[in-house]
């Protein structure tokens, strides 16, 4: 992943794999493994990280919807993917794949590219 900008309670990063143009994940500053575990402040903070992030994913990639997924089977920490999705694109209408066959990386002038159009958007 690649950093974006730290926000109230969390970091914003870019997830390298981009068949969902814009996918990005939002990880919390607190080190805990569920929602429930942070304190109030900390949640309502943390809870419009994301919603900040994904307004501003989705008007930099002008996207359709952004999905959410928040797994942390494997790695206990808690952290929020969101996932650009786009009417007849790839998983419109599906759960978008974690880890995806065929994997999309980009070049790293447009990486650079597509985290200035996020952060003008934050």
């Amino acid at each position: 992943m690649i950093e974006i900008a730290p926000l109230s309670a969390s970091t914003l990063y870019l997830f390298r794999e981009q068949s969902h143009p814009g996918r990005c994940v939002v990880a919390c500053h607190g080190h805990v493994n569920e929602l429930f575990e942070l304190p109030d402040a900390e949640l309502i903070r943390y809870t419009q990280d994301v919603a900040r992030a994904a307004r501003a994913i989705k008007a930099a990639v002008n996207a359709t919807k952004i999905n959410y997924g928040a797994y942390s089977d494997k790695l206990p920490h808690l952290h929020m993917h969101l996932v650009p999705k786009f009417e007849d694109g790839v998983a419109w209408g599906a759960p978008f794949e974690m880890m995806p066959a065929n994997k999309q990386f980009l070049a790293e002038p447009d990486y650079a590219t597509l985290i200035q159009s996020i952060k003008q958007r934050l």
